[in-house]
């Protein structure tokens, strides 16, 4: 683990140079750790791939006093079993209705849209980092197989609840925003409500599958046409 001053009130924890779930797992067990040994001395907590930065209260305490704290509690967290984070479920409606970039990303990929369909339904992804905007959960890694650059002119307007894939990563949309992603569905689960408690469904170090479910299932469970 390497620290790293990010800002007169922040430090930032390096846990790995790639990304990995092993890596993810070692980030969702520091947060943990973290928010149990100093919760009085923090700010806000902000996970990422292979990182964590944690920002402090610096009326309560330094650099040093909050270095000295944090490789106190994460001593041997090496050596410790990682957590596999909660698994959730997500519905996804697939279809060229749903999905604008499903029949020409099975083209690219030489497979039927059934087969793109079911490869990205099999998979068990990790949540790796929120961000972008609220509720937006990076999940990796897709299939090789179905992986694809991101377009090479965003939409102006990807509607909420898309279903998306960009490289070997995929996600879910959770407002309306310009975006540059392959559309292969929809979710009708909200990943942010702010009125909401918790605000998502998701959190980084969690495990995500997605259930194919028809056009009639998407409207029943609340999903917006």
């Amino acid at each position: 683990m390497r620290v790293e001053i990010a800002g007169e009130n922040a430090l930032i924890l390096y846990f790995g140079e790639e990304t990995s779930p092993a890596v993810s797992a070692q980030v969702q067990q520091a947060v943990s750790r973290i928010e149990q040994a100093m919760p009085e001395l923090l700010i806000d907590l902000v996970p990422s791939y292979a990182s964590l930065l944690v920002i402090f209260d610096m009326l309560a305490c330094d650099h040093l006093e909050v270095r000295r704290r944090l490789r106190q509690c994460l001593q041997g967290m090496d050596n410790a079993e990682s957590g596999e984070g909660r698994l959730v479920t997500l519905p996804a409606w697939y279809d060229a209705e749903s999905g604008p970039d499903l029949e020409s990303l099975a083209e690219r990929a030489k497979l039927t849209p059934e087969e793109v369909i079911a490869i990205h339904s099999s998979m068990e992804y990790r949540v790796y980092a929120i961000g972008f905007a609220p509720g937006f959960a990076y999940l990796g890694e897709v299939d090789p197989r179905i992986a694809a650059p991101r377009l090479s002119t965003p939409r102006q307007k990807v509607p909420r609840g898309a279903v998306a894939i960009a490289d070997r990563q995929t996600a879910v949309y959770p407002a309306v925003s310009p975006g540059g992603w392959n559309l292969i569905g929809l979710c009708p689960t909200r990943m942010f409500n702010p009125d909401a408690e918790p605000t998502m469904p998701v959190e980084v170090g969690d495990r995500v599958t997605f259930k194919p479910i028809s056009r009639e299932e998407f409207i029943e469970l609340g999903g917006e046409l």
